[in-house]
Order: C-alpha cells, then structure tokens, then sequence
C-alpha cells in the first residue's frame, strides 16, 4: 500500500490491503504511540470506537477493539455512527483516543480507518508517522509489552452516543425548521439513523431515501455522489429542499425544490452570511480550497468577506481555521467544518444549519444560493506526465501565463499535480463555458508536450 496514511486515514478494499491483522496491529501501534507522547498519563486510556455499515465494519472493528483492549485501552463501541458523532464522543465523554470505520464515499468493498486525538481532532501528521513506524516495528517482530489480568483493556458497548450526539445536534441550531418539508438521502451509510432523526426532532416533516443500509448497498447509486434520486424525491413530494449525505456523514449536498443542485461552495456562501449576520463568523473569514469555484470567490469579495484558500482537503481547511481562528470553511465537494460546534466537517450539521437559515430567513433556498453565481468549470485529468515538473517548466508557465491573459478578471486557470496518481488535473473556469472548454483543452496539450 506504500505509505499507510492518506490525506484522511488508512484506505483500501477491505479484506484485501486494510486486513483484521493491519485494523488490529495499527490499533496496537496507535495505543503505544499515544501512551509514549503522554496523552495517557495519570490514568486508565480510553478509546471510543465507531464505523458506517459496511459488512467489512463488522470484523475490522472487532479488530480494532481487541487490538486496543490488547494493549491496556477501555473501549466504548458506539457502532454505526457518522465520522463527525465518533470525533464528537471523544471530546465530550473525555476519551483520549477516536477511531471511525469507514472508507467515506468509496464504494463499498473498500473500507478506512481514521484515528482521532483527545478533544476530537484529527491526528498530526507526525504523530500518524510515529503509528506508522511503530506498526511496522511490531510485525518485523519487535517486542512489546502486553497488559495481563486487571491491566488489559475493558470493553462496553455505549448505546448512548446516538441520543447524545443528535441532541448537540439540535441544540446547536440558531432557530427550528418548522414548516419546512425536507427530503433526507441518508446513502445507506452511517446517517441513515441520525440525520432523519435530528431534522424530525428540530421540527422538520422529513422524507427519506437511501435510509435502509443492509451492509452491501452504502452509496450505491444514491447520497451526495448520486444526486438523481434525491433530485426526483423532492420534486415529487414538493419539498422546499433536500440534502444528500455521503457514506460516513461528514459531508453534506442539497438540492433546492426544483431539483437543482446546490453545492459546497454554495453551501458555504449561505452559511457565510447568515453566521456574519448573527457575529458567529470570526474575523468576518471564510476558509475555502483552491478549488473552490471562482463565483464563490467574486461573491465573497462583493459581500465584503474575506476568502483564504488552502491546498484540497479538509484537513488543510481544518488546519488553516485552527491556526487563525476562524470559524468556518469547507471544500466545494460538501465537507463544510463550523469550528464552533464540529472539530470536522459534519454533513448532518451543515444540513441543519442550511435549512435553519431557510426557515429563519422565509426565504427559497435557490433565493439564497443566489448569491454566487457558479462559473462554467472545465476539469481535465492528463495522466501518465511527469507530475513533478509543473511548477518548474517554462513552457507551462508561458502557457498559464497565456490562458489568463485571455480570461482576465472573469476566468482562472488551475493546474494541480495528483497527489496519488502519476497524472495532472487541468481546471479552468470562465464566464463562457465553450471559451473554458477551448482554454482547458489547449493547456492539456500544453501539459502533454511539456511534461509527457
């Protein structure tokens, strides 16, 4: 698998490159690393423990508890919860350890494990490299000392985390959504419960699809990534919005009644306002990525907020909002973190949230997403190039340098290196689709003579 960690966990088809010996061994490995950094001093370490409803969740997290629990760590299983209840249990039942089971929107053979810090937060970096060594020690046979008799980990099963985190849920929101009808596409993963719940007790009449997870069909065809189905539901029963979730709930898309999609960056313009209007929005800041549309940022500028753009990721939203204290950001795929409520993007929250401000405001959502107009966005993937050179070939740089000469203040050009395939993504955005056709297609070949 190369490096363990990705941008967000341990990925892979489950079975096959993330086994019960690798889910057991890095929990081990987890255990140790923390215990030697500190975290655990002073006290018996506990560990909460949740995954989405893949049937490869069932035995990875069993590993995942014997291997904790191995290595002298209680254990609460909260099972099937979305990744944000997981990072939101560790904080408020005072855990020192988080692990969420889920490979998010991947289909289902795959599966994931993500590891939370005391208070929620995701890992360092440093610290994930330290779980990383330490799990390769242990299997070239490096000695460890292993807990006996009182000393090994006890586990319990928490049934309580589901009414605990609907309730902060709720009790976050600004004001109810009563009188809004509103159609929940739940993806068959880990908000299938959760999400219907927290809009039906904030006062919402709810519909729901992709609400009925038997293991196998998580994303299949339907949440944020299969939009078709939500779009028809919520015309069909006439309801003034829907939202779709992916499979571990941290991300959150809508659509508004007519059946038009309302993305992250969307998403966030709306939020953006209503939390500037209510003093919520620290230093009058919102955090987006570079790939976030250009209309997002025009907007932003015309509404007098500021936009700081980091790398893609939400980690690198994250980063950046805890690094200058700021209150909200997101990435225009859905992952939409308020700092003040979530220590991750949270996609039943963000939903909340969005129809909150429908409901305070009397306003369409369409209404409201009409603050930013999307830009046609051209994206092109030029694969098997020499990645590495992007910023350093001058024949790029002449090329770049071209196109925005030609879109000036209207248009942008992107040219982003994967960071886990030998290829590189072209974007252009400009008021007319055909010219961010043109433009895209003549830097693709650009990057092919270049680069190939």
């Amino acid at each position: 698998m190369g490096r363990l960690f990705g941008t967000d966990g341990v990925r892979g088809v489950a079975n096959a490159d993330l086994t019960a010996e690798l889910a057991l061994g890095l929990s081990v490995a987890a255990a140790h690393v923390l215990a030697e950094a500190g975290t655990f001093e002073g006290h018996r370490p506990v560990a909460v423990v949740g995954r989405d409803p893949r049937a490869s969740g069932e035995f990875l997290e069993a590993a995942v508890v014997a291997g904790l629990a191995s290595a002298g760590v209680d254990v609460l299983r909260v099972g099937v919860l979305p990744t944000p209840a997981v990072a939101y249990l560790t904080g408020s039942l005072g855990a020192d350890l988080g692990v969420m089971l889920s490979a998010s929107h991947n289909p289902m053979p795959d599966n994931g494990i993500k590891f939370f810090a005391r208070g929620g937060h995701k890992l360092a970096d440093e610290l994930e490299d330290r779980i990383e060594k330490t799990y390769h020690g242990h299997s070239t046979g490096e000695p460890w000392q292993r807990p006996t008799g009182d000393g090994v980990g006890r586990v319990t099963v928490y049934d309580e985390g589901f009414d605990n985190y609907v309730a902060h849920l709720v009790g976050v929101l600004p004001n109810r959504l009563d009188g809004l009808k509103i159609v929940i596409d739940g993806a068959h993963g880990a908000a299938a419960r959760v999400s219907p719940e927290a809009f039906a007790r904030a006062g919402a009449d709810i519909v729901t699809i992709g609400t009925d997870p038997d293991g196998l069909n998580i994303n299949d065809g339907c949440g944020s990534t299969h939009l078709t189905l939500l779009r028809e539901a919520v015309v069909e029963h006439g309801a003034d919005l829907g939202v779709a979730h992916d499979g571990d709930a941290d991300r959150c898309l809508a659509v508004d009644r007519d059946g038009n999609e309302i993305d992250g960056d969307q998403i966030l313009a709306v939020l953006a306002l209503g939390m500037r209007e209510s003093g919520a929005l620290r230093k009058n800041t919102v955090v987006a990525t570079v790939m976030s549309n250009l209309g997002f940022m025009l907007a932003m500028e015309r509404e007098g907020i500021e936009c700081v753009a980091t790398a893609v990721g939400d980690r690198y939203v994250l980063e950046e909002m805890k690094a200058n204290g700021f209150a909200l950001g997101g990435e225009q795929s859905g992952h939409v973190i308020v700092l003040d409520h979530a220590t991750t993007g949270d996609g039943t929250l963000t939903g909340l949230m969005l129809a909150a401000r429908v409901a305070a405001t009397g306003r369409t959502l369409a209404d409201l997403a009409g603050v930013m107009e999307r830009l046609p966005q051209i994206l092109i993937n030029v694969p098997d190039v020499d990645k590495s050179r992007v910023a350093t070939s001058p024949e790029l740089t002449a090329a770049v340098s071209e196109a925005e000469r030609e879109l000036g203040a209207t248009g942008r050009v992107l040219l982003r290196p994967s960071g886990t395939e030998p290829l590189v993504r072209v974007m252009v955005e400009a008021a007319d689709i055909e010219q961010a056709r043109a433009v895209a297609e003549r830097l693709a070949d650009a990057v092919k003579s270049a680069l190939g």
